[in-house]
């Protein structure tokens, strides 16, 4: 089979749907019979190919990119424009029996242009599907006709979470979607061998640094907890646009000494960063399926969440759903299992066996998802021309 994945981003640039691309890449590699390019955007002018194995080829689109992390509206209409050329190109050169598109859009909107003669996939991630995003209101209500022509035209769309998955569902209630969630790499992200108790009680959060992440209501919990003489430390691990203002708020709180704002990590050091940490911590308006909850979960450590999208299929008895949103109530669940060693470290141990809680959904969405897609490919390859 040979496929074309389009993303609009792919490490390092961008987040949880650039990560999820990696690490299917990375099964994909030497995979016998299977043929992948990649079309994604790099920070630099100009078409970049790499070959990342024999049978993947990822050709990256150069761009005006201010920030790794944070995509300006700008920057997304301007990889749109220079992306459609290169995607129609790679059409021309290659035999492909369909493409595989990282969210609805922009990608999407490539693969909907040539849908008489090549089905697609959608794999719904989050910001590309209209919800709560405050800094996305008025494209989704000028795109949402164009986004449901995208969605309709698809072989198949799958969502990360079930979540994701009940809220396209009231954007498009006639959409077909499955489900199947974000996978872990669970040889890199383990447990610390030491499981010592630690003077200082180390948090973390993982991310991008958007508004959407609230870490600024994350660092107001700290600082409560601080005025209650609780021995902490908080890392925030991840870069964009609120890098230098969560500085300078960290600064001005005098909490240099509790808060550290690390930017962005090499993805090479994350597995030491969790196994560094005792919780993780979130306070996401909403999410797909956190891919940093996944790594702190297969990484043994306890999650303390506000109530997301996607967090119900992954906290039971692994963590804490904060239901309210307030730093006083994320405070509160850090004091009680800062101040219950036994039922943290129960916690660590329920976090780590992670694939158990998706097996048997993968057993039924993963198989009808390839059908829906497999029983298109013929059809729509001989009904019309590239």
């Amino acid at each position: 089979m040979n496929v074309l994945m389009l993303n609009y981003e792919f490490p390092p640039i961008g987040g949880g749907a650039a990560n999820a691309n990696l690490r299917i890449l990375r099964q994909y590699a030497e995979k016998g019979g299977l043929r992948v390019d990649l079309l994604t955007s790099g920070p630099k002018g100009g078409l970049a190919t790499e070959q990342f194995s024999s049978n993947i080829a990822i050709h990256k689109v150069g761009i005006h990119k201010k920030h790794l992390h944070f995509w300006r509206k700008t920057e997304v209409v301007e990889w749109l424009v220079r992306a459609r050329g290169h995607y129609r190109r790679l059409l021309r050169e290659n035999d492909y029996d369909l493409v595989h598109a990282f969210s609805g859009f922009p990608t999407g909107w490539l693969c909907y242009r040539t849908a008489g003669g090549l089905p697609y996939i959608i794999s719904l991630r989050g910001s590309d599907v209209p919800g709560r995003h405050a800094r996305l209101q008025l494209e989704y209500k000028i795109l949402g006709p164009v986004f449901k022509a995208i969605w309709r035209n698809a072989a198949a769309i799958v969502a990360c979470s079930e979540g994701l998955k009940n809220r396209a569902l009231r954007f498009l209630p006639s959409a077909s979607i499955d489900v199947i969630p974000n996978g872990v790499e669970l040889d890199r992200f383990c447990p610390a061998e030491s499981s010592e108790a630690q003077e200082v009680l180390r948090l973390l959060t993982v991310g991008r640094l958007s508004a959407t992440k609230r870490v600024e209501m994350l660092i107001d919990a700290v600082e409560i907890l601080r005025k209650d003489d609780l021995e902490i430390c908080f890392t925030v691990a991840g870069g964009g646009q609120l890098e230098q203002q969560l500085r300078e708020s960290v600064s001005e709180r005098d909490l240099a000494d509790a808060v550290k704002i690390a930017g962005r990590v090499d993805p090479e050091n994350m597995p030491q960063v969790y196994r560094d940490s005792d919780i993780f911590i979130s306070a996401s308006v909403q999410e797909g399926m956190s891919n940093a909850m996944l790594e702190a979960m297969a990484s043994g450590l306890p999650i303390i969440t506000t109530r997301c999208e996607g967090v119900d299929e992954l906290i039971t008895d692994n963590g804490v759903i904060v239901e309210g949103s307030s730093a006083d109530e994320i405070a509160q669940a850090v004091r009680s299992l800062a101040e219950n060693r036994q039922r943290r470290r129960k916690m660590a141990v329920a976090a780590r066996p992670v694939e158990s809680r998706f097996q048997s959904r993968r057993a039924r969405t993963l198989q009808p998802a390839s059908s829906v897609a497999a029983a298109q490919i013929e059809p729509k390859k001989t009904a019309g021309t590239r």
